[in-house]
C-alpha cells in the first residue's frame, strides 16, 4: 500500500515538472492596471445623518468666550475624507472672496439666524471658485467632507473641492 501510494506521489510530482509553461504576463502593464484608481461613488449624504454629533460649551481663551465644541458619532466620523453629496439651500457669507454656506434650512430659518443648530450648516470650499450663486437656491453639491472640531474660525462641517451637481 505505501508503494501504491509513494509511485502515485512521484508520478504526480513528474507531471508537474513537465506541463507546459504559462505565458508570462507583462507586468509593467499589469502593475499599472492595478495601481489605476477607481472613482468611489459619492455617498448621498443627508441632513439626517449630519444630526449625529453632540455639542458641549467650551471656553475658548483666545476669543474670551464660551462656544460650541462638537463631538461626532460614529456614523458621521466613517464619512470623514469621504466623498459625499449633499442638497439644500445656498447662503452667501461674502461675495467677494466666494464665500458661501449650505444650509438645510432657507435663510429665514438657517442657523445664522438662530433657528437651527451647527450642525445644519457646511462650509463650502469650491475646487473652482467663478460660479456666483444666490440666497436659497436649493442646489446639490459634490464633495470631500471634513469634520472640524478645533478650527472655531470654520464651521464644523467643511464640504472640500466643492462642485455642483448639474440637476
Amino acid at each position: 500500500m505505501n508503494r501504491i501510494l509513494i509511485a502515485l506521489l512521484a508520478v504526480s510530482l513528474a507531471s508537474l515538472a513537465f506541463r507546459p509553461a504559462l505565458p508570462l504576463v507583462n507586468s509593467a502593464k499589469t502593475a499599472t492596471l492595478a495601481k489605476a484608481p477607481v472613482a468611489a461613488e459619492p455617498v448621498k449624504l443627508s441632513w439626517e445623518t449630519l444630526r449625529d454629533v453632540t455639542f458641549k460649551k467650551k471656553w475658548y481663551a483666545e476669543e474670551s468666550v464660551y462656544m460650541l465644541y462638537p463631538t461626532f458619532g460614529p456614523n458621521i466620523q466613517k464619512l470623514n475624507g469621504k466623498s459625499v453629496e449633499l442638497t439644500g439651500y445656498v447662503l452667501p457669507v461674502d461675495l467677494e472672496s466666494n464665500l458661501y454656506v449650505l444650509s438645510a434650512f432657507p435663510y429665514s430659518a438657517c442657523f445664522f439666524c438662530g433657528g437651527a443648530g451647527p450642525e445644519s450648516v457646511v462650509s463650502l470650499k469650491f475646487k473652482k471658485s467663478d460660479k456666483k450663486f444666490k440666497t436659497d437656491e436649493r442646489r446639490t453639491f459634490r464633495g470631500t467632507l471634513k469634520l472640524n472640531a478645533d478650527n472655531i474660525y470654520e464651521l464644523n462641517y467643511i464640504l472640500a473641492d466643492a462642485e455642483m451637481v448639474a440637476q
